[in-house]
């Protein structure tokens, strides 16, 4: 289990709104503490050591992977919340995690069996693909770095994290991460990419189902060269997962699964179906304890202070840093708290508040107008239980965006803790508070293309007609990198990003007004240069494009209603084919697949463009696109068609939803454990909740503006981040 220690003399006793409680443990690059705020919510604080904090070049890299580390969300991650790398000792606050590691798991209990081992695979792969997206590779997956929670595991520590786009914390031919889990290529000082994280996966699930390291123990040289040299051993490992496991563990990188080909083989109904009651019963019990444990450390209260307690709540994926008003409880009544939370279970979620449970924010008095909150009213969504069947829960905060005009084909994103919202300015707002804390007016802001996010920026057209474009950083809004074009292209204007490269559509300067070729072109994101570009098949003329990138292709969709698949290292056209104008809108990639809607929704190989399968409405609608993929399923609506779950990997339709009636469907979807949220396209819509796995609509959510703006929905950890008209609104998701 976790050795909580009692703060020492040196340590610190409060850090920016943290008060410290305790050690949880010091590692290579700092202690970790455990912290809360005034509001009584949990975190565990990195503070960075002083040896390390006098090196200027170690400040640098520190702000740069916080800066993308702070973009990881999901549900199976510890998120980053805050950060001072400015503080004489810098340091990170993450969600904290009421659950014990794998290894103290594994000592106590012993191995898992096959069940969980399959369910703890699906959420690490789960994650794994939340954190590559971000562009970072973890480097240190490990047990000691797997937390078990009862509604799933978290992955926690980004401590030896390296970007993707090359800026990292070590150098080549230095040997990080732990041995006997880390890569071979990771083991010889090479550099490791996001499939090393996968055969430290591999290395976990072995050690979760056998109870034995596959490549041994001993001393560091030893496991090291069993991890080059050696082949693992999987005694103990259950027949059926050898496989999988196997594969992971391959020598040669690009043998191994993707985590998304993980996470479709471990969990083919999805991963929160397979972490439903995922853990033995002695395992949840002492999740159950080590949660008590924890929340008997008290933070200490000034004399005359009447201590703001609530009923405590697993944090699994809280995005705030900012405190939670709560309702005031005498010291005697504390104890009988925390029992109660036991008897809850693990995942309970409720507000103490005269012994009964609130949902609504008119239960703790107020109306939620955004300008009068004061940082102790802000309201968390780990306050709220289900309201009753069939109503909407009530906004945590809503906030008018002034002077914005929302492009409205646009969804926001959740960055770092962010809601960034397209449109004239381009603004962001914090999502714990939704007060606003940048925006842009012109140039990058006038841009009528997606937000484009990659390696921990924002791309956008210059606004200066200098022939290059430029990306943002997410916490400011300010320029932190342009391109370097050497004006060969005008108005080059970023279509899709993967960790390593950004893809433009541009026409090529000439001086002849009469022909200006149009181009597809790929810039490397750490040289800033043009690593390829390629010529539409006209001369000249309107071109323009709809976009995804997955690392290995570029993949996309243009006004001649062609979709065509490159090869993204060097732009190489491995095909294209005519698609119909009611397909041609931003194509999906999943796995070895692209998928597009339509009439008929449509899967192509990747390689060859093989149609793969397909599925048809049934309807005189068709699909409306783009598709949203969430794990391993499509959601899709069919305009008076109701609302689909589709499996992207065999076509299968999972359910079809016709809850709504005629009623506007929503065409933006976001998944929030057991529940899919759907955002429509009409303002007389709003925001439809559905079960994820049978598609029963649970409950609709809508303003009391009455126009024609569409709604628009992102995610960030429990929260719903929702634009509509000139409003802003963040819903809890329940």
């Amino acid at each position: 289990m976790v050795a909580v220690q009692p703060l020492q003399d040196d340590d610190p006793q409060s850090l920016g709104d943290y008060r410290l409680v305790a050690r949880l443990g010091a590692g290579g690059m700092g202690r970790v503490y455990l912290a809360r705020t005034s509001g009584g919510r949990t975190f565990a604080v990195k503070v960075v050591r002083p040896e390390l904090a006098e090196d200027p070049d170690f400040r640098r890299r520190f702000q740069h992977e916080v800066s993308i580390a702070r973009s990881v969300s999901g549900p199976y991650t510890a998120a980053v919340v805050d950060a001072d790398t400015e503080a004489a000792l810098p340091w990170l606050t993450t969600a904290y995690v009421l659950g014990p590691a794998l290894d103290d798991v594994i000592g106590r209990h012993g191995t898992l069996p096959e069940a969980s081992v399959r369910a703890l695979g699906a959420g690490l792969a789960a994650a794994l693909t939340g954190i590559h997206a971000a562009g970072l590779v973890h480097r240190d997956l490990k047990p000691s770095n797997v937390l078990l929670a009862a509604d799933g595991p978290r992955v926690i520590d980004f401590g030896i994290a390296r970007a993707v786009d090359g800026e990292r914390l070590t150098s080549t031919g230095v040997v990080v991460g732990s041995p006997g889990f880390i890569p071979p290529e990771q083991a010889t000082g090479q550099v490791a990419g996001t499939q090393g994280d996968v055969f430290s996966l591999g290395v976990v699930l072995a050690y979760a189902a056998s109870g034995r390291q596959p490549f041994g123990t001993g001393t560091a040289a030893g496991m090291l060269y069993q991890v080059v040299h050696g082949e693992p051993d999987l005694t103990g490992v259950p027949e059926a997962l050898r496989p999988l496991v196997q594969q992971c563990l391959a020598k040669d990188p690009r043998m191994r699964p993707t985590p998304e080909r993980l996470v479709a083989e471990l969990a083919p109904d999805g991963v929160p179906a397979a972490l439903e009651h995922w853990l033995p019963g002695p395992v949840a019990s002492t999740i159950a304890q080590h949660a008590a444990r924890i929340l008997e450390l008290d933070t200490p209260v000034r004399d005359g202070e009447m201590a703001g307690v609530r009923t405590p709540t697993v944090l699994d994926q809280g995005t705030a840093a900012e405190p939670t008003r709560t309702a005031a409880v005498a010291p005697e009544e504390r104890t009988a708290s925390r029992r109660g939370f036991l008897a809850l279970g693990a995942g309970a979620a409720v507000l103490a508040a005269g012994g009964g449970a609130a949902w609504a924010w008119q239960s703790l008095g107020g109306e939620p107008t955004h300008h009068k909150r004061r940082r102790d009213d802000v309201i968390d969504p780990a306050d709220f239980t289900t309201p009753p069947a069939g109503t909407s829960p009530k906004p945590l905060w809503d906030t008018r965006a002034k002077h914005l005009s929302l492009n409205y084909d646009i969804p926001p994103l959740a960055i770092g803790g962010l809601m960034v919202v397209s449109g004239d300015p381009l603004i962001a707002h914090d999502v714990a508070t939704g007060r606003q804390k940048w925006s842009v007016t012109g140039g990058a802001a006038a841009t009528e293309r997606p937000l484009i996010h990659a390696a921990g920026l924002l791309f956008f057209p210059s606004g200066t007609y200098d022939g290059d474009f430029v990306g943002l950083d997410p916490a400011t809004g300010k320029e932190a990198w342009r391109s370097r074009l050497g004006g060969r292209y005008d108005k080059p204007r970023p279509v899709a990003a993967d960790g390593r490269r950004v893809y433009v559509i541009a026409e090529i300067v000439t001086g002849d007004a009469k022909e200006t070729p149009t181009v597809i072109a790929a810039v490397d994101i750490k040289t800033r240069k043009v690593l390829w570009q390629k010529q539409r098949g006209e001369a000249s003329g309107d071109w323009d494009v709809e976009a995804t990138a997955d690392g290995r292709h570029v993949v996309y969709t243009d006004n001649l209603y062609n979709l065509t698949v490159r090869d993204a290292a060097h732009g190489a056209q491995l095909w294209t084919k005519p698609v119909g104008d009611d397909a041609a809108a931003r194509p999906t990639v999943f796995r070895d697949k692209v998928i597009i809607g339509g009439a008929t929704m449509r899967a192509f190989d990747l390689k060859t463009g093989a149609e793969r399968w397909s599925l048809r409405t049934g309807h005189r609608n068709p699909f409306e696109a783009p598709l949203t993929l969430v794990g391993t399923t499509l959601y899709a609506s069919v305009y008076n068609g109701g609302v689909w779950a589709v499996a992207a990997a065999t076509g299968k339709k999972l359910w079809k939803s016709d809850d709504l009636g005629r009623r506007p469907v929503p065409e933006e979807f976001v998944q929030v454990g057991n529940t899919v949220y759907g955002a429509t396209a009409l303002g007389s819509g709003g925001i439809h909740a559905f079960e994820a796995r049978t598609g029963k609509l649970r409950w609709t959510y809508h303003d009391s503006v009455h126009d024609d703006g569409r709604w628009h929905i992102a995610a960030a950890g429990r929260r719903l981040l929702v634009a509509h008209s000139d409003r802003l609104y963040g819903l809890p998701a329940v």
